[in-house]
């Protein structure tokens, strides 16, 4: 469900809980008053405490009442308490039965907001019928009992329109929401295009451009840097629009795999299904995958590092692998400044960094956020 008509829903079903509870302190009072020494009273009161307990705690634990609870309430507390009263609680005047009768209200009230249209008539008319009854057995006045069924249907109107009101401006926040998100989203897309657009203008077409005008195609320079522009446009290529949700962390990861092609590093990254991560998060792992590539840079004796970041239900994973000469016992230096280094950054996003690797075979640093 949508934030704002969840908000809707819970301030409708604080107002009933409310509205139930004033009707409760007016029965608490009125038997101290005049009943305390009847224990059907009590007894009553304890059955209304009781349903009204069950009715609010399934409305807590669903987020609105359920349609059977309602009819508990309705049957219970508004068409079954006024017979009791009449048959066993002693009330033989209007005063008397009073109290049990003003519950019908919050049962009217629940009833709108807990059943579909046809069955919330259904129950309003059972409650009219009830209460209309109940009076007519205590010989109560024409004027008290149109007086209370009119309070009766009013309750459950008002009830009905309030729940109506909330709803349809929860339902119209929720869709405001909506527009402001996909706008947010546009204007994201359309920065991050910009960027690349500036990325690919400082780099391959200023490289085409220094060809175009007579530089030596030929040379070393230049065919490592066409290597590494191909590279990049490549990554480029392969992130396609099912992807366009993780474009935070792959601008940042972006960044660091270029900042180490530009120190000669040649690096093969690979990109899947990338999560939508906060811009802290991205820039954290960035900053961690930088030493990571600057290591293999230093240390690993081999110009070559291999990048591969996947997503998984909202993880991330980060794996940075070389295959180099390893961990070489006895030659901690490498491996306990990048320990101190990445493991440090990822302690501080709640995320979790292992290095693994032997003589001869390499070394893999592999990154996880949430860890």
């Amino acid at each position: 469900m949508k934030m704002a008509l969840h908000r809707a829903q819970t301030s409708m079903v604080l107002a009933t809980a409310l509205y139930r509870g004033s009707h409760l302190v007016a029965g608490i009072s009125a038997v101290l008053q005049h009943q305390r020494h009847r224990p059907v009273q009590w007894a009553m009161l304890g059955a209304v405490l009781a349903c009204s307990a069950v009715v609010f705690a399934d409305t807590r634990r669903r987020g609105c009442p359920g349609p059977w609870v309602v009819w508990l309430d309705v049957l219970v507390t508004g068409s079954l308490l006024p017979f009791v009263a009449y048959a066993w609680g002693g009330a033989r005047a209007s005063e008397s039965i009073a109290w049990v009768m003003l519950l019908g209200g919050s049962s009217a009230a629940l009833a709108t907001v807990g059943l579909r249209r046809r069955a919330a008539a259904t129950a309003i008319v059972l409650l009219l019928v009830t209460h209309a009854s109940g009076y007519v057995a205590v010989a109560a006045d024409t004027a008290v009992i149109g007086a209370h069924l009119n309070a009766l249907v009013f309750s459950a109107v008002i009830s009905r329109v309030l729940w109506w009101y909330l709803r349809r401006q929860g339902t119209l926040l929720d869709a405001a929401n909506d527009r402001a998100l996909a706008a947010e989203a546009q204007r994201a897309r359309y920065a991050e295009r910009i960027k690349h657009h500036r990325a690919l203008h400082d780099t391959v077409l200023a490289t085409l451009t220094a060809i175009a005008g007579g530089v030596d195609a030929g040379t070393n320079e230049v065919r490592r840097r066409c290597a590494r522009e191909a590279a990049y446009l490549r990554r480029l290529v392969e992130q396609t629009g099912d992807q366009e949700t993780g474009s935070e962390i792959f601008t940042a990861l972006e960044e660091s795999v270029r900042s180490a092609e530009s120190l000669g590093l040649r690096v093969t990254a690979r990109y899947h299904e990338l999560p939508s991560v906060p811009a802290d998060i991205a820039r954290a792992m960035a900053d961690a995958v930088t030493e990571a590539l600057n290591n293999v840079r230093r240390h690993a004796g081999t110009g070559h590092a291999y990048l591969t970041v996947t997503g998984d239900s909202g993880r991330l994973t980060v794996a940075v692998v070389d295959q180099g000469h390893g961990l070489v016992p006895g030659r901690a230096a490498p491996g306990l400044g990048l320990t101190r280094s990445v493991h440090g950054r990822m302690r501080e996003i709640g995320g979790r960094c292992t290095v693994d690797g032997a003589p001869g075979e390499g070394v893999s640093v592999e990154l996880r956020w949430p860890g």
